[in-house]
């Protein structure tokens, strides 16, 4: 599924080549820094190098959050399948900036929602690291809740699944 969405307040339209300079602002923000990790996008070209390389592979999604008004990139909701996970990982990342206003949530449910329809998709999973709390405080809010920490390379991770995948 590689559509757009529409909130009231939002645009969701897949990752494109024109969106490079939000993505090197975003991915060189402290927190994406934090909280996701270095991506090491040091100029533009490394970011078109990094879009390039999501619009390359099949079961990785992005979205870029825009507001509706203005047209302006805000933030980004993803949707992959991660080798270390048994399921498809939804995520989310917003500037800082737009924090606390509820795009995020507006943006990741509304994702959420598409995918939960498909079949294919019965369960949904997250993963963020064991501080970010405004990050699990979301996922809660989404409905997904913890499952169990687990470890990818040197990092231990929080592993969040969708309600409907425990028994």
């Amino acid at each position: 599924m590689n559509s757009n969405f529409e909130t009231d307040r939002l645009l969701l339209e897949p990752l494109s080549m024109d969106m490079t300079l939000f993505i090197y602002e975003l991915l060189n923000s402290k927190e994406w820094i934090r909280f996701i990790g270095d991506r090491n996008i040091d100029t533009l070209d490394d970011a078109e190098a990094y879009i390039e390389k999501i619009l390359r592979t099949k079961q990785l999604q992005y979205w870029v959050v825009k507001l509706k008004d203005s047209k302006t990139p805000i933030g980004l909701v993803t949707f992959m399948k991660r080798t270390y996970l048994d399921h498809w990982d939804i995520g989310f990342a917003f500037l800082l900036r737009h924090a606390k206003k509820g795009y995020a949530f507006e943006a990741a449910s509304t994702v959420l929602k598409a995918f939960q329809q498909l079949k294919e998709h019965p369960v949904v999973l997250a993963t963020t690291v064991t501080d970010n709390t405004n990050s699990i405080k979301l996922l809660e809010k989404l409905g997904l809740r913890f499952d169990k920490k687990i470890k990818v390379e040197k990092e231990i991770l929080s592993l969040y699944t969708s309600a409907n995948s425990i028994e």
